[in-house]
This record gives C-alpha cells, structure tokens and sequence, in this order.
C-alpha cells in the first residue's frame, strides 16, 4: 500500500518521559507540528505513533491541505536516541529491519 510506505519515510524521535510525565515514552514527528504520541515502551510510542501519524496526514488530506514530504523542513536524520534497556532496543531493531 502506498501510503503505508510514507508512513515509514517520516523521520521521528523517540524519548522516555518523567515520572512527573506519566512515565513511558513519547514519540514525536519533527516534520509535523504536533503530531506527537506516546507508549508504555519505545514500541508502543512507535506503534502509536504510527497511528497519529496516519491520522494527521488525513486530517490534512480532509482539509485540502498538502503533506509535507518526509524529511522536511527540518532535516531530521531519523535517528533517535533511547535510554533503555539493551533488550529494548533489539526488540525495536528487529521490528525495524
């Protein structure tokens, strides 16, 4: 599906949130202002977000808006960091590649 793929090309960043925070993790899309998501792990912010983010670039479809291509205006790499576990991050990896 095409659309699926672009849902991969939007680079995001991944950080834990603080105890004052709710805890767990948000995931944020630079490229789209307030597009933004959270989970109990980096999955589930990444599976999360992947549902705001197709959420956000309908609602822009809905009102005759353009999406912004991935990767733009800020030119975010796509990486992100974590602090977590290293079994955390090879979960991630493995859903990633």
């Amino acid at each position: 599906m095409k659309q699926t793929s672009r849902l991969k090309d939007y680079p995001f960043t991944v950080h834990p949130l603080a105890k004052e925070e709710g805890g767990g993790y948000l995931i944020e899309f630079p490229d789209l202002p307030g597009c933004i998501s959270d989970g109990e792990t980096p999955e589930d912010a990444i599976r999360n977000g992947q549902d705001a983010l197709k959420s956000y670039l309908l609602a822009l479809k809905e009102f005759g808006r353009p999406a912004p291509c991935p990767g733009t205006p800020s030119g975010a790499s796509g990486q992100w960091r974590r602090r977590g576990s290293e079994e955390a991050a090879r979960a991630i990896d493995a859903r990633a590649g």
